[in-house]
């Protein structure tokens, strides 16, 4: 087991912190300390929960600056990339309290009383967070979570701690109790197997690879315990002959690019019908090539490096540096971790159309017609996002019913807002995060009866 974890800059190469793990018994620890904040959190008013997210999500905005720096050294997000993902947190934080007092039940019409439902959190949830969107994947489980009434521990990534830690003491500078959100950091062999497997611990959401997040379901099972899984994509950019094939083209390379192709949302399959392929290949080259890759601090860059040298090793392994592609932008030489944005034609039964890559790669592919757009579409063990470029709004509803996804849209490449809900089809995932049911997702519904029977 490591001892501590060495936090390595993706873009320059060097150290940036040196964080100590938190070893089986530290967690046993960190969850009994979690189960008597939480207590105490519950029992506080509605009301009062909700101030104090509120003062957090302030807290947390007034640190906007520093966070994007922290996010920027230890996963070479772009600036701009980095500043709207520590936004996007205060967002998160501030839309689950508003939440807090809408967390109401029901009034079930019933023969001989009456009947009412109340939700109750669940306890002490453990999040388990990536290390492509470190803050924002984060703040989906802690957020709800904590305004249902929870307690939360967070293991974040091995390689991205350093946000999650600064976010930990940005909550007690804002007033959340002791030992209500605490951050693990550790290996997920290690720490998160220790959470996952731990009795005390009520719900767990992963966010990660969909052979780790059958691995963390089996052992939830064995304790039916509940689960939250946000897993892997291949996800389908769809472009058809009637659509605007110059804007569907200036807006593909952003969805598979941006985070460096690092996100399981990724158009890395670009189906287009073939009456217009060769037109849209013509404009796609130059708008894959003016996407800036570059130095992260500068406002200029679009996209910065991956995060690990073991990731660019995992990306060249499906596309060696001399194999013939349709289209291959430029990445900075030197120090740090970089791969060129690059388009291959592929077919749709290659490695490269069926797997994720998790990199800054696409494979472009012709259909014939609707039909064969679907099929291609649906050709694939993943069902998270997709996107549906057409004129046609009887096609757009038409294909966005086929597709087997949960996070379609048409003319656009959005899949993620904070109010809307969130997640995937097939072996994409288990269960949806975000939207207004988030906080329902983080309790539990009780059945009360009282009988209005005259008593005897």
């Amino acid at each position: 087991m490591l001892q501590e974890l060495r936090i390595i800059n993706p873009a320059t190469e060097e150290l940036e912190a040196v964080v100590p793990v938190t070893t089986p018994a530290e967690v046993d620890a960190a969850v009994r300390r979690a189960a008597a904040a939480q207590e105490k959190w519950a029992a506080l008013p509605p009301g009062d929960r909700a101030r104090v997210l509120r003062r957090f999500a302030e807290v947390v905005r007034d640190h906007v600056p520093s966070l994007a720096r922290l996010e920027l050294a230890e996963a070479g997000h772009p600036l701009g990339n980095a500043e709207w993902e520590a936004n996007n947190v205060v967002d998160l934080l501030h839309y689950a309290a508003g939440g807090v007092e809408r967390l109401t039940g029901q009034q079930i019409p019933v023969a001989g009383g009456l009947n009412l439902t109340v939700q109750e959190p669940l306890g002490v949830v453990a999040v388990i967070a990536p290390w492509n969107f470190p803050m924002p994947i984060a703040a989906w489980g802690t957020a709800p979570a904590l305004a249902a009434g929870n307690a939360v521990l967070l293991k974040p990534a091995e390689t991205t701690p350093l946000t999650a830690l600064r976010l930990a003491e940005h909550a007690l500078e804002a007033g959340l109790p002791e030992g209500l959100f605490q951050v693990l950091p550790g290996e997920g062999a290690v720490t998160g197997n220790a959470l996952v497997e731990h009795p005390g611990v009520a719900k767990v959401v992963f966010t990660g690879s969909t052979a780790t997040g059958r691995a963390i379901a089996a052992k939830c099972a064995a304790q039916t315990k509940r689960l939250t899984l946000e897993l892997g994509g291949k996800s389908p950019n769809i472009v058809f002959a009637d659509a605007d094939i110059e804007r569907a083209a200036a807006a593909a390379p952003g969805s598979f690019l941006d985070n460096t192709g690092q996100d399981c949302c990724a158009r890395s399959r670009i189906l287009v019908q073939r009456s217009v392929y060769d037109r849209f290949m013509e404009l796609l080259e130059p708008a894959v090539k003016s996407f800036v890759a570059g130095d992260p601090a500068d406002p200029a860059t679009q996209m910065g490096p991956l995060i690990s040298a073991a990731q660019r090793e995992r990306v060249r392994s499906y596309v060696s540096e001399d194999a013939p592609a349709a289209i291959r932008g430029e990445a900075p030489k030197g120090k740090g971790f970089w791969y060129p944005a690059t388009v291959l034609e592929g077919r749709p039964d290659d490695r490269t159309a069926v797997e994720e890559i998790f990199g800054p790669v696409a494979v472009a592919i012709p259909f014939e017609d609707e039909a064969d757009a679907v099929r291609l579409a649906n050709a694939t063990d993943y069902g998270l996002s997709g996107s549906i470029w057409t004129r046609d709004v009887g096609r757009a509803l038409r294909v966005s019913g086929a597709v087997a996804a949960g996070n379609l849209s048409v003319n656009s490449h959005s899949s993620v807002r904070y109010w809307t809900p969130f997640g995937g089809y097939k072996q994409s995932g288990l269960g949806r995060e975000l939207g207004p049911g988030a906080l329902a997702a983080f309790t539990e519904t009780k059945n009360i009866f009282i009988s209005t029977e005259e008593q005897q």
